[in-house]
């Protein structure tokens, strides 16, 4: 921007910045939504195996079983999906549930109402790893 004054380059680029931030901020959060719309993972698959192995069964209209955590640490907030596949292996119906705490190196008991469908596919989604602290604890 050679022979222009440094007050209206900088202008310029103020007003190109305000302009231009909200824009910038919409496309990131349009591109993240879309990846989550897709079914993007938040976690490698190989990540959790590591940390977590599912077991449960189909019991009438229900998918129940436990969570088993061989980490150090509490997992919290966990949320599963409960996938009811059809005949082909097609996803036909998910189910979302929560369990509140998994205990390091212990299990956690869920359950969760399904509608009918040929087979079932149990995921995590998520979970957040929570420090545990002896002062948060209670005694009895």
């Amino acid at each position: 921007m050679a022979g222009r004054p440094g007050a209206c380059h900088t202008l310029l680029m103020s007003r190109r910045r305000r302009v231009g931030w909200p824009s910038a901020l919409f496309v990131g959060l349009v591109a993240v939504a879309s990846a989550v719309a897709q079914g993007a993972e938040p976690y490698a698959p190989q990540t959790l195996d590591h940390y977590f192995r599912l077991e449960w069964a189909k019991d009438g209209s229900s998918v129940n079983g436990y969570v088993y955590s061989s980490a150090n640490r509490h997992a919290a907030h966990m949320q599963l999906v409960v996938e009811g596949l059809d005949s082909s292996g097609k996803v036909v119906t998910k189910t979302l549930t929560w369990i509140r705490d998994v205990p390091p190196n212990n299990r956690a008991y869920f359950v969760a109402a399904v509608p009918t469908a040929a087979s079932y596919r149990v995921r995590i989604l998520s979970f957040d790893w929570v420090e545990d602290r002896l002062d948060r604890r209670k005694a009895w």
